[in-house]
């Protein structure tokens, strides 16, 4: 059940029976030459529509840009700060919490996401009980990182071993391909690739990882590897969001 294909009314019926919520939260940046730009957000997109209608679960909108400012020097990355993501990830629970909701499962396609996520959920913890808003005490969130998915992890060694790498990943790519065939891109990619190295600017990033890609080879994946990984992971995180609502 999509929150924005749904209408007010069908939003309180649905609390009546739970409180629970799934949030797709991605990125909107570089993924190597290869890669989609939007391919964080369309994995956590994707696997949360899969989850929400595995679970009778509601699914709010995405979170499309989220913190990538180390990608910023490719052209077409769109970053938050780590301050503005905390306050749109504050507003956000906030307008839900008021209308009912109170367990919040982030269903995340970007690494860079998870240090301010969590201290999104801290701010929003603090500013609720400020307000004094019914049920805040109550209020939980979870991050569940779908590549990060047992599953996923050893079915993304068993098929690509170390080309796996940490950023424009085969995984990635392939749940791209998998909801876009039509989106395909085919480049010629350098068999060296950098990887290992620290995070800091988006200058030094792109001078140590010139093409985007981060110790991985997605000339590796395929659409049918792309079902494989959302199958998984729709599986695994809809017993994940399971257990979170049961949770008191």
């Amino acid at each position: 059940m999509l929150l924005h294909l749904s209408t007010w009314t069908e939003v309180e019926t649905y609390l009546q029976q739970s409180q629970g919520i799934i949030v797709p939260i991605g990125s909107t940046e570089q993924h190597g030459p290869t890669g989609l730009i939007g391919t964080d957000a369309i994995c956590a997109e994707s696997i949360s529509k899969g989850v929400g209608e595995a679970t009778q679960a509601m699914v709010a909108p995405t979170i499309n840009v989220g913190m990538a400012l180390h990608h910023t020097a490719f052209p077409g990355t769109i970053s938050l700060r780590p301050s503005t993501l905390i306050l749109v990830v504050k507003d956000y629970l906030t307008c839900l919490v008021k209308a009912g909701f109170t367990k919040f499962y982030f269903i995340n396609g970007h690494g860079g996401n998870i240090a301010t996520l969590k201290a999104a959920f801290s701010e929003t913890y603090a500013h609720l009980e400020d307000l004094q808003i019914p049920n805040s005490a109550k209020v939980q969130c979870q991050i569940a990182n779908w590549f990060m998915g047992g599953s996923v992890y050893k079915l993304a060694k068993e098929l690509y071993g170390d080309q796996e790498g940490s950023h424009a990943t085969p995984s990635e790519v392939a749940v791209t391909q998998y909801i876009y065939p039509e989106a395909i891109k085919k480049a010629p990619l350098s068999p060296e690739v950098a990887g290992g190295h620290k995070i800091y600017s988006a200058v030094d990033f792109r001078s140590r990882y010139p093409d985007g890609r981060m110790g991985s080879n997605p000339d590796l994946a395929t659409p049918e590897h792309g079902k494989q990984f959302y199958d998984l992971s729709v599986e695994e995180l809809s017993k994940g969001y399971l257990d979170f609502v049961k949770e008191e």
